[in-house]
Order: structure tokens, then sequence, then C-alpha cells
């Protein structure tokens, strides 16, 4: 099938290419005709974050570009996870990466399309590990590996200190062999993955030189980083997760809203697949009026809606400009409620012992430091249940009131809230 020759440069463009094997060969690979290719995501968690996020979108990138992908979900690699910094990972039992397999495959596949000249594939790498001998292992891919330079690697050579075992030390010859084996068995020619994984990408394209005499190459994503050289992906509550039970898109849509100035027009050129005209329309205008925030909007919808859904992105905005006063707040769910309402705060009161009044409330949640205070706040027109006024200092909240059955929201003037739930 037909290619889109401008792919590399568009990759290039938009910084997804921070390492690549021969970059002529490789663009050469891209132009010629449909490349086989594949990335791997292991099971290490029961879902996939902000950073998978850029190795999905990436391969959705080279599919609409004509080529042909090949997801792997490490259901075998999962049992050990790829050696890090911070020291040696728990191992989890086979039920628990099996079940996370599932979970994690369920959420790559929404991204790409398995209908077409070049369909995606999902594999996992259990079906060819799973039964593989450790004689054959050792004497297929292990000999491959000279011990001098897998010493050298970075990773391994800063856990050297701390330790690191046989397990994890051998993880490289797994991905390697991963590689291998879609090479000899599907034709794929070609692997990505983050730049922390390009010690493992560079050592699969080695072996299939070595042990099948074939051509193959790979390319590293960056890092992304903030500006103070941390990492992205994180919100108050951990990580950045793709799996609405764990992270409810309404606090995913917040993150992407507040991402800060300096890196707006990074993080819309890899996480959107908005074309190089708008990127640049909108940097300008947001370098103009950076206060409008209308670049960290754009971006929060793109992605929310890529991840989640416009149903989702509509929610979300729905829910902010709710809670901020100007939105009708009682059909929320109790989830958009609760992940709303996690950075404000809330307290929590036994429905048994009945719902206080206004005064008790706005003490309780912190929104006035006395009643004394929270009388005047009433008195001057600055209390709200659920964005309604509340001129009765001994106003009383009825069951009906509560938001799916449980919450109220107090606001005190127009910016600060709190929630309420009642169980």
């Amino acid at each position: 099938m037909s290619v889109d020759p401008t792919l590399l440069d568009d990759l290039e463009w938009r910084g997804l290419l921070a390492e690549s094997t021969d970059r002529d060969a490789l663009r050469a690979a891209l132009s010629e005709g449909s490349v086989r290719y594949y990335v791997g995501f292991d099971p290490t968690a029961p879902s996939l974050h902000m950073g998978h996020l850029v190795q999905i979108l990436t391969a959705r990138r080279l599919q609409l570009a004509g080529h042909q992908p090949y997801a792997l979900v490490g259901g075998a690699t999962g049992m050990i996870g790829d050696p890090r910094d911070s020291g040696e990972r728990t191992l989890n039992s086979l039920d628990t990466v099996q079940e996370w397999t599932d979970r994690v495959r369920g959420q790559i596949e929404p991204f790409l399309s398995f209908d077409g000249d070049n369909a995606a594939r999902m594999v996992n790498n259990y079906d060819w590990t799973g039964s593989l001998s450790t004689i054959d292992f050792l004497r297929e891919v292990g000999k491959h590996f000279p011990v001098n330079r897998m010493l050298a690697r970075d990773t391994v050579r800063r856990r050297l200190e701390s330790g690191i075992s046989f397990t994890e030390f051998s993880y490289v010859l797994l991905q390697s062999h991963d590689f291998l084996t879609l090479f000899r068995e599907h034709g794929v020619t070609l692997q990505f993955g983050g730049s922390d994984q390009w010690g493992n990408l560079t050592a699969g394209v080695e072996l299939i030189r070595r042990s099948a005499g074939g051509t193959a190459h790979a390319f590293a994503t960056p890092l992304l980083t903030k500006s103070d050289g941390t990492k992205y992906g994180k919100t108050e509550g951990g990580a950045l997760w793709l799996d609405p039970e764990l992270l409810a898109p309404y606090a995913f849509h917040q993150f992407w809203l507040n991402v800060e100035d300096e890196k707006i027009g990074e993080l819309l050129r890899v996480f959107t697949f908005l074309d190089r005209e708008e990127i640049e329309a909108l940097e300008a205008r947001h370098a103009e009026k950076p206060f409008l925030r209308e670049a960290q909007k754009v971006l929060a919808d793109e992605v929310t809606t890529i991840v989640h859904g416009q149903a989702e992105t509509e929610n979300a905005k729905a829910a902010a400009q709710a809670l901020f006063g100007t939105g009708d707040i009682t059909g929320l769910s109790a989830a958009t409620l609760e992940a709303a309402l996690a950075e404000a705060g809330t307290v929590e009161l036994d429905a048994g012992a009945g719902i206080p009044d206004v005064v008790e409330l706005l003490t309780l949640t912190g929104l006035a430091k006395s009643k004394g205070e929270a009388r005047r706040t009433v008195a001057e027109g600055g209390a709200y249940i659920n964005n309604v006024r509340v001129e009765d200092p001994e106003h009383v909240p009825a069951a009906g009131d509560l938001i799916a059955s449980s919450w109220l929201v107090l606001r005190r003037g127009k910016k600060r809230f709190a929630g309420v739930r009642v169980r």
C-alpha cells in the first residue's frame, strides 16, 4: 500500500526522535513501502499512563502513514520488569500479570485500526517465551550478548553498587528475543520505544544481525520532563493513569489544563494530531496572550477526547463550569464530583447523625475559620450550597439536596469550594 513519505519529517518536527539507528536507512525503509513495526508494553501495573501514551500515539501516527503495527503486551517480560534506577521491582504472580495483560491490551486496542491492508496485530510474548527452555534460550540468544557490554549499559551500571538481580540483568535478552521472533515470524523490521529503552532497542537490532543476518531499525522517543527537569506524568494523587477507574476523566482533563506555558508547544506536538500550521498558529496566539490559556484548553480537550472520548471531555468541562458557579451542578456523577473535589478538600459525614446547618458545614470544611466567620459569610451573601446562595445561617440541607445521593458542594465567594460526602 502507499505510504506517507513525510512521516519521518513529521516525527522529527514533533520532537519524537530522540535517538535512531541509521537515519538515512530508516528514512529509506519508511519511504519505500509499508513497514511492519512493533512497540511493547509491559503489564507491571493495572493501567497504562502518560508515558505509555507517547508510544501509543506514535504507533497510531505510523499506522496512519501506511505502516503496519504490532502492539506487544509483555505477558512474559511483565513477569520480570525492566530494570529501573530506583531498585528491584516486586515480582507479581502469573495470575496478576495475566489480568493486567488483558487490561492493558484493552487500553491499546481503541487507538489502532484492525482493518485494512495495514491492520494492526496484538501479540503477547508469553506465547513464545513461556515454553522456551533455558538451554535453547542460552544457546540461541545468550551467546550473542557479551557480558562486558551488558555491564556498560547505563541502568545496569547505576545499579551495580546497590545491587541488581540476574533476573533484571537478563531483561534485555528477553526483549531482544521478542524482536528476533517478530522479525522471523512476521517480518517486523522496526521497533521503537522510550529513550530509557534505547539500549534494549539497539540490542534487538544487533541480535537480528548476529543471529539471522537481517537488517532492522529502531528509534526512541524522548523522555518528557517539566521545565525544572522532573518527570511529567504525575498528578497530586499519583500517576496520570489512562484507566478512568484509576483517574477520573475530569482530573485527567484538569492535568492538561494546568501544564506550564513553557512546555505547551512540545506537548501539543507530542500528544495531539493537530497539524503543523494549527499548532504554530496556536503557539503564536498563546505567546501574545498567555493569560487566556487557549493552548492549554485546546491541549486538554484534544488529549481527553483521544483517550476518553468527546462525551467525557464535555462532562469534564461542564463539571469545571459547574463547580465555579457557571453551570448546573446537580447532574454531575459521583465519580466526577469526587475527582473534582479531591484537590479542594472533602469531609465525610455519617448520614445517621444528620446533616448540620450551613454554618457548621462552612466550619467543618475549613471554608470559614469559626462559626462567627461563617455567619458573617452567610450574611454577606457569600455562602453557597450546590451553587445556590444560602441566606439563612440556620439552613439545613435536606436529603433531596444531595447530588448523586451523597454529595454537597459548598462554596464561599467565587472560587473557594469544598465537598461534603454524606455516607
